[in-house]
């Protein structure tokens, strides 16, 4: 081996040379006697699974906390009620609670098979914890106001097709339904789709429109199988939430990673417009997918996606409407027999006080065109007196399409600065077409809005910063 380097230059050359070429091994060897060494030190941990049910019914349960007695080792069960949870070494005992149910403590000796554990039904009341009364969790039994709370499970079992009509079947709760993907829920006065006075926060952000001016519902923002609850304040919440809560808020609450691991993945589906004369009978389709992982104890990542597609409703009322600046009544009559006729969902039909008769528009348009003047004038002559005329305008179904199409994709990484610091880089993005109704109706087509934040989040303070983009 030196004779060949010799060959190629003098000795002091082909030394140097022979020695570069033994660095990389060298640097190889050592990462390679690194990983041996710390093969034993991995293999030290001990992977535990295992599955949490109701000892009555024997239904899985999701989002059961597991943590190891004595450390602050943890994770919850996925949506099937299975969880793993990686100890340093055995025997360890497991505390397993969850809202509802009785706190169990179970002593694990051998990880050889899965650890099956049942939880009996607790009646104490006011366990739940809400974070939307004060800023900070708390029990509700303690909260200071009135809070109506969404878990997850009642959106799960919930027989509607999107999440926001939970919402509207809450005490004291009144809800606008424009259109498939948009709804607007209000407490307080009066109800209209854009609510200006009624704030829907989602983790912490204003789920608003800036275009808009106003929260787009379930178009943008969190994804159904990515909702771990919503908690309602009924009542004036502007002290803590601005200006936009005097008719109350409502807080969407994400899936923290760290606690809710797994695939998750749903479909729904449905027939719409059964029954409808106007209408065929169509399907409805919503397909939801969601991942987390928590890679360690530190760092924890998810990303979930829906797609929602349906032939929406459409508006229809053909009744005749005296309008009276923003307001107006319905009248008698129809295009046959008044000239003044305006559709309530008749677009472009709007008429002056005075209808024009035919023969006095010919004069008009003669006055504009002088090479017509007197073929016009001449026409204007041979017309009835009483033909008056208006523009006939478009129905709904000509001026939007009712195919609705929504979809949504969300994402987080979120890293644990220490025990009770936590860091959350997150995005939500959705875009999709929609329909509002305001003193007209309303047709949002290819919205999309995004929503990205960086947060600290501790037991008792947060620190937020976020950004609104709409096109």
């Amino acid at each position: 081996m030196p004779g060949e380097f010799e060959d190629s230059g003098s000795g002091a050359f082909s030394a140097a040379k022979f020695y570069s070429m033994r660095r990389p091994f060298r640097l190889l060897a050592a990462l390679f006697a690194a990983l041996l060494f710390a093969f034993p030190a991995w293999s030290q941990n001990v992977q535990l699974t295992g599955q949490v049910s109701t000892n009555t019914s024997g239904e899985n349960l999701t989002g059961v906390s597991v943590r190891v007695k004595g450390s602050n080792i943890g994770t919850n069960t996925d949506s099937s009620g299975r969880f793993q949870i990686s100890v340093p070494s055995l025997p360890v005992t497991l505390v397993i609670s969850s809202v509802g149910y009785e706190t169990e403590e179970v002593r694990v000796a051998s990880a050889s098979s899965p650890v099956t554990i049942f939880l009996s039904n607790s009646n104490v009341i006011g366990q739940e914890v809400v974070v939307s009364a004060s800023r900070t969790p708390q029990r509700i039994l303690e909260a200071p106001v009135t809070i109506e709370r969404v878990s997850a499970a009642t959106i799960r079992n919930a027989p509607v097709s999107n999440y926001y009509d939970v919402v509207t079947n809450l005490k004291g709760v009144d809800a606008v339904v424009s259109s498939l993907t948009f709804r607007t829920p209000t407490t307080r006065g009066f109800s209209g789709s854009g609510n200006l006075r009624f704030n829907q926060i989602m983790d912490g952000m204003d789920n608003q429109a800036p275009g808009l001016n106003f929260s787009v519902g379930s178009v943008i923002g969190l994804t159904e199988l990515d909702v771990e609850s919503m908690e309602l304040l009924p009542g004036a919440t502007s002290a803590l939430y601005g200006p936009g809560g005097m008719n109350g808020t409502l807080l969407i609450n994400s899936k923290n990673p760290f606690r809710y691991t797994g695939l998750s993945y749903q479909v729904k589906t449905g027939i719409m417009h059964l029954g409808d004369k106007e209408r065929d009978p169509s399907p409805y389709y919503n397909f939801s997918l969601r991942w987390a992982q928590k890679v360690s104890e530190k760092f924890a990542y998810k990303i979930s996606g829906e797609y929602i597609t349906a032939n929406d409703w459409l508006a229809r009322d053909y009744r005749n409407y005296r309008r009276l600046g923003t307001t107006g009544e319905i009248v008698p009559g129809t295009r046959e027999t008044d000239p003044n006729y305006d559709g309530v969902n008749v677009y472009g039909d709007e008429v002056p006080d005075q209808v024009p008769t035919f023969a006095n528009v010919l004069r008009s348009i003669g006055g504009q065109v002088p090479f017509l003047r007197d073929y016009l004038m001449t026409m204007a002559g041979q017309q009835p007196t009483d033909m008056k005329i208006s523009r006939t305008g478009y129905t709904e179904n000509q001026v939007i399409d009712p195919t609705t199409k929504n979809f949504k994709l969300s994402g987080s990484l979120n890293y644990k600065l220490t025990k009770d610091i936590e860091a959350v880089l997150a995005g939500y993005w959705g875009t999709g077409n929609t329909v509002y109704t305001g003193s007209q109706r309303y047709s949002l087509k290819d919205l999309k809005v995004g929503q990205y934040k960086l947060e600290l989040n501790a037991k008792n303070w947060y620190l937020r910063g976020y950004t609104t983009q709409e096109n």
